[in-house]
C-alpha cells in the first residue's frame, strides 16, 4: 500500500474524529438538561443550602402552652405517636424496646429510664423533659442534641408536635399540670399615645407645650391703597 492509500485512510480517520466532535456540541447544546430551582420533593430533616453555604436556621417561637393545650387534638396526637411506637413504648407497661419507654414522658428528668443505655450526650444534656424540651427536641433530634442515639428525622410541623405533646401528657398516671396561659401585652394608655395636631395647626416647634396649635400669622395685603383722585404708577 503507497503512501496515497495512507493519507487517505488517515483523512477519513481525522474527518469522522470531527465529524463526532461536533455532533456532541451540537447534541449537548440543545439538549442541555435545566436545572430546578428547587428539589422536587423535601427531606424531613434536611436543610436546603443556599449557594455553597446552607441557610441559617430560623429560630422557632415557642407555644403558649396554657393556650394552645386546652385547644389541641389529642386524638390526632395518638396518630402521630405511631410513628415514635415503632421504637418506644407508649404503654403503661414502660417496656424499653430500641429507645426508652415513653409513658409518663412529660415531666421526667432526661435519661431517668431505668434499665436503659443512653447515648453519653443525651445523659450530658440533663435537665427536664418540658414541654418546651419536648417541642424543641422532637422537631429534629440529631440537630438538638447532637450525638443522640435516636436517628428519627423529626417533626417538622409545629402543630403536628403540639398534638403529640398533649397525647403525651394525658399519657401517664397523673398527667403534668397545663400552665396557665401567658398575660396579653397591654395596649398603651392613652398618655402615651402621641396627640394628633388639629387641622390647620401649624406642627408644634420645640417650644412650643406638647398638643398646642401655633396659629398662622395672616398674610400681608401688599396692594397699596390709592387717595381719592389721584392714580397710581402705570
Amino acid at each position: 500500500m503507497d503512501s496515497f492509500e495512507w493519507n487517505k485512510i488517515a483523512g477519513a480517520v481525522l474527518g469522522t474524529l470531527i465529524f463526532i466532535f461536533v455532533i456532541r456540541l451540537v447534541a449537548e447544546a440543545i439538549y442541555e438538561p435545566e436545572v430546578p430551582t428547587k428539589p422536587g420533593y423535601a427531606v424531613q430533616g434536611v436543610v436546603e443550602a443556599a449557594g455553597s453555604a446552607a441557610t441559617a436556621p430560623v429560630e422557632e417561637v415557642i407555644p403558649d402552652w396554657g393556650t394552645v393545650l386546652p385547644a389541641a387534638d389529642v386524638a390526632a396526637g395518638k396518630t402521630v405517636s405511631v410513628k415514635c411506637e415503632q421504637c418506644h413504648d407508649t404503654s403503661s407497661a414502660k417496656t424499653n424496646k430500641i429507645g426508652p419507654a415513653l409513658y409518663g414522658v412529660v415531666g421526667r428528668p432526661r435519661a431517668s429510664v431505668a434499665g436503659f443505655d443512653y447515648s453519653s450526650a443525651m445523659k450530658a444534656k440533663g435537665g427536664t423533659w418540658t414541654y418546651d424540651e419536648i417541642f424543641k427536641f422532637t422537631k429534629s433530634p440529631g440537630a438538638y442534641i447532637p450525638g443522640t442515639k435516636m436517628s428519627f428525622a423529626g417533626l417538622s410541623r409545629a402543630e403536628d408536635r403540639i398534638n403529640l405533646i398533649a397525647f403525651l401528657r394525658t399519657n401517664a398516671d397523673s398527667p403534668a399540670a397545663i400552665p396557665a396561659p401567658k398575660p396579653a401585652t397591654p395596649s398603651p394608655t392613652p398618655s402615651e399615645a402621641k396627640p394628633v395636631p388639629a387641622a390647620g395647626a401649624a406642627p408644634a416647634t420645640p417650644n412650643t407645650p406638647k398638643g398646642a396649635s401655633v396659629p398662622v400669622p395672616a398674610t400681608a395685603d401688599t396692594s397699596k391703597k390709592l387717595a381719592p383722585g389721584k392714580v397710581g404708577n402705570q
